[in-house]
């Protein structure tokens, strides 16, 4: 009996084990599963940063702000009068919000330019502003005292090199040392050695040498009759 074709078997045809689209599928899930677990857990540093970086040009910007409102009340205060501007205030409009050390600030900034305006106008008017004058007695009294003190009180007295170096330069002078106390100072001098005993001579001689020339002047003539005593006194 003839074999029939249809029963003859077929070839064995090895099934393609690839990946189905199910599985494929399956894994670009996890894939977008992981990225966005990822994501989400930088987002928060991202965040973070971004957070911190707006922070960071708010504070500058209000710093910059507050600066600005200082430098414009300054800026303000100059075109007004000294007495419009109290000292020792610092509330201007716009200002309630700024830091203490901004408003010590702003004062020092508000007290140089009311002293700068107080300044240029004194000068507008022609007004000097006075010196404050050293208290405190001058060189010549406190020669004075020195050689007073000598006099009559000389348990008390000390000498002082520069109160006799004062009296020295100005022996000759009636103006600087009367004649009732140039009386005591030669009385002083009697004392006198060294190089200022030498000193004083050469000056004495000088000034009797200077008075022949000039006869009708009475101050150099007046020197002239000191400085005799004295070279009577020390010679």
């Amino acid at each position: 009996m003839a074999k029939d074709k249809s029963l003859k078997s077929k070839p064995y045809k090895r099934k393609n084990l690839g990946p189905s689209d199910d599985s494929t599928e399956i894994m670009d899930t996890e894939v977008n599963t992981k990225r966005k677990k990822m994501d989400a857990d930088e987002a928060p540093a991202q965040m973070s940063q971004l957070t911190n970086t707006t922070d960071d040009k708010k504070r500058k910007k209000n710093k910059k702000s507050k600066k600005e409102q200082v430098n414009q009340a300054a800026e303000q205060a100059e075109v007004l009068d000294p007495p419009s501007c109290p000292e020792g205030t610092a509330e201007a409009e716009g200002l309630e919000d700024l830091s203490p050390e901004e408003k010590r600030v702003l004062e020092r900034k508000l007290k140089k330019i009311r002293k700068k305006e107080e300044k240029k106008r004194l000068k507008a008017e022609g007004v000097t502003l006075e010196q404050t004058k050293p208290s405190g007695p001058s060189a010549q009294q406190q020669a004075l005292d020195y050689l007073t003190c000598w006099a009559e009180n000389r348990s008390q007295w000390k000498f002082q090199k520069t109160r006799q170096t004062w009296l020295l330069q100005h022996l000759f002078d009636s103006e600087k040392i009367p004649d009732d106390t140039f009386s005591v100072l030669l009385q002083y001098l009697e004392g006198l050695r060294g190089s200022g005993k030498d000193t004083t001579v050469q000056k004495a001689l000088s000034l009797v040498e200077e008075s022949g020339k000039a006869p009708e002047d009475t101050v150099v003539q007046q020197r002239a009759h000191r400085a005799r005593e004295v070279i009577q006194l020390l010679s």
